[in-house]
C-alpha cells in the first residue's frame, strides 16, 4: 500500500495540514463538540481510504474499527460504487419527490420492501437514521389523530437508547450520562431503567432480569394508562448506549405487551440493518420479531452518500387511510429518496449480495467474538459483549467500577493507545465500542484484537506504575 502514502502528498497549490486543522478549529463545528475546548485541539486529519484502513495525512494506516460511524459496510474505495454514483449524477442528479419519482428509487423501494419482514411493504425515504426515526415518530401521532385519540401519543424508550438528533428523535434518547443543554419534549417520553444484563444485581438469574424487565414496561403502561400511549421504541442492540444486548426472549416479550394494548412498536434498526448481525434487517431472522415500524440508515449505503428510510407495514397504512380529501401526510423532506443516493443504495445492495457478504458475516462471526469475549481477562475490564460484528469493551478501573472520572480517564487511555498502535476505536465514557467494515478477513480480526490486547496490557501496566 505505499501507494497510498504517495498519494496523500499535497500538491503545490493546495493547503497543507497545519492550514486545514487551522481551518477546522476556526470555522468548523464538529457534532458532539465540548464547548470549553472546541478550538483547542485538532481532529485526526483523514485522507484517504481503501478496504478497512484508513490513511491520516502522514500517511499513518489505521484500522477503522468504528466502521465509520457504524456504517460502512462493504469497505472503502469501491469503483463500483463510485461509477454508480457518477452514472446516476449525470443522468439525473436531483428530482422533486413530491411530483416526480426515478427508476432508482422506486427500484430501491420494492428491494427493500422484500428484505423486510412480514407486511413491512411501505418505504418512506429520509435524510439518515434522525430523520427516518422522526418519521416514524411523527407517523404515530399521525395516525392516532386521524383514529381520534389525540392523548394516545407517549413514546415509551429505553435508557442508554439512542435514536438521533432531530427534536423528536433525541426526545426519545436516553444516553442518561451525557450533559444535555437542549430542549427535549419530556410530556412526550418515558424511559425504562437499563436493560443491560451486566447490571442485574448480584445473584439474580438472566432470566429473572428479563422477567424484571418486561415488569418494567406492563408497569409503565399501567401507570401512564395504555390510551395514552402510543408506541414503543427499541434498538434490537442498544449500540451507542454500549451495543447492550437484552436479555433472550426480551423483544418478543415486549411485542407481545405492545400488541396486548394497541401500542405500535418501532424497531430502530439503524445500526442492525444491513448486515451488521449477517442479515438485512435483525429484527425477525435475529429475534424473532415483526415490529410495525422499523427505521433504517447507515449501512443502507455503507456510508457512501446520505440516505435513511422509514418503513411502515401495511396494517399501519390501512388504518391511517381515509376519505378524506384534505387530509395529507405532510412529512417529507426535500432530499428525499434523492436519484443519487438511491443509485448508491442499490449499488452496495448488489456487492453485499455478489459478494456473499452476509453469509461471510456469520462465518466469522464466531471468532470475532471468540476473539473479543477472551479480552474478560484483562483486570481492568469489567464486561465484554457483543453481535455479529458489533464489540463493546467496558473498562472497570476500580473494584467498584470507579466513579465517573475515573471511568472518563481509564476510557482516554484506552483509546489513546489504541491509536497509538494503529487502531481506531469509538470511545464512550469507560467503553471501547468497535463495529468494522462487514468484509473484514479473519486475519485482519486477528490483527484488530492483536492490538485491543496490546493496548489493554499498556493500560493495565501504566495504571499500576500510577497506583
Amino acid at each position: 500500500m505505499t501507494s497510498v502514502s504517495e498519494n496523500i502528498t499535497a500538491l503545490p497549490n493546495e493547503p497543507d495540514a497545519e492550514q486545514l486543522n487551522a481551518w477546522d478549529r476556526k470555522y468548523q463545528l464538529h457534532p458532539w463538540c465540548p464547548m470549553d475546548s472546541w478550538r483547542d485541539y485538532d481532529n485526526m486529519l483523514v485522507d484517504q481510504a481503501e478496504g478497512i484502513y484508513l490513511w491520516d495525512h502522514k500517511g499513518k494506516r489505521f484500522i477503522d474499527g468504528p466502521g465509520g460511524m457504524w456504517c460502512v459496510q462493504i469497505g472503502y474505495g469501491r469503483q463500483k460504487m463510485a461509477d454508480a454514483i457518477s452514472t446516476q449524477v449525470m443522468r439525473l442528479a436531483y428530482n422533486s419527490p413530491w411530483t416526480t419519482t426515478t427508476e432508482p428509487s422506486a427500484v430501491l423501494a420494492r428491494k427493500i420492501a422484500k428484505m423486510t419482514p412480514g407486511d413491512l411493504n411501505n418505504v418512506f425515504f429520509t435524510t439518515g437514521g434522525s430523520t427516518a426515526v422522526d418519521s416514524a415518530l411523527r407517523t404515530v401521532q399521525f395516525l392516532n389523530n386521524r383514529l381520534g385519540r389525540p392523548n394516545k401519543k407517549i413514546v415509551i424508550a429505553r435508557e442508554k437508547g439512542y435514536h438521533g438528533s432531530t427534536y423528536l428523535a433525541s426526545t426519545v434518547t436516553g444516553k442518561e450520562r451525557d450533559k444535555n443543554r437542549f430542549d427535549v419534549e419530556s410530556r412526550l417520553v418515558e424511559f425504562l431503567p437499563d436493560v443491560n444484563p451486566y447490571r442485574r444485581p448480584k445473584g439474580m438469574s438472566v432470566e429473572e432480569w428479563c422477567d424484571e424487565k418486561i415488569a418494567d414496561l406492563e408497569n409503565a403502561i399501567a401507570e401512564l394508562g395504555p390510551e395514552n400511549v402510543g408506541a414503543f421504541i427499541a434498538e434490537p442492540i442498544l449500540c451507542s448506549g454500549g451495543v447492550i444486548v437484552p436479555p433472550p426472549g426480551y423483544h418478543k416479550r415486549t411485542l407481545e405487551v405492545c400488541r396486548k394494548h394497541d401500542i405500535i412498536y418501532i424497531s430502530d434498526e439503524v445500526v442492525t440493518g444491513f448486515g451488521r448481525l449477517g442479515h438485512w434487517f435483525a429484527s425477525e431472522d435475529v429475534f424473532g420479531i415483526q415490529p410495525d415500524i422499523i427505521t433504517c440508515a447507515k449501512g443502507l449505503t455503507s456510508g457512501y452518500l446520505p440516505l435513511g428510510a422509514c418503513i411502515i407495514s401495511d396494517r399501519i397504512m390501512q388504518r391511517m387511510t381515509g376519505p378524506d380529501q384534505d387530509v395529507l401526510f405532510s412529512n417529507g423532506y426535500t432530499y428525499s429518496a434523492h436519484p443519487v443516493c438511491c443509485a448508491a443504495a442499490l449499488t452496495n445492495i448488489e456487492i453485499i449480495e455478489e459478494e456473499g457478504i452476509l453469509e461471510h458475516v456469520r462465518e466469522v462471526t464466531p471468532h470475532f467474538q471468540k476473539r473479543l469475549h477472551d479480552l474478560i481477562k484483562y483486570p481492568i475490564v469489567g464486561d465484554v459483549r457483543g453481535m455479529g460484528l458489533l464489540g463493546c469493551i467496558e473498562g472497570r478501573p476500580e473494584e467498584d467500577g470507579g466513579n465517573l472520572e475515573a471511568q472518563r480517564k481509564l476510557g482516554a487511555l484506552l483509546d489513546e493507545a489504541c491509536e497509538e498502535m494503529g487502531l481506531l476505536v469509538r470511545p464512550l465514557i469507560n467503553m471501547a465500542v468497535f463495529s468494522p467494515p462487514l468484509i473484514i478477513s479473519k486475519d485482519q480480526i486477528d490483527e484488530m484484537f492483536d492490538i485491543l490486547e496490546k493496548a489493554l496490557q499498556k493500560v493495565t501496566d501504566d495504571m499500576a506504575d500510577a497506583a
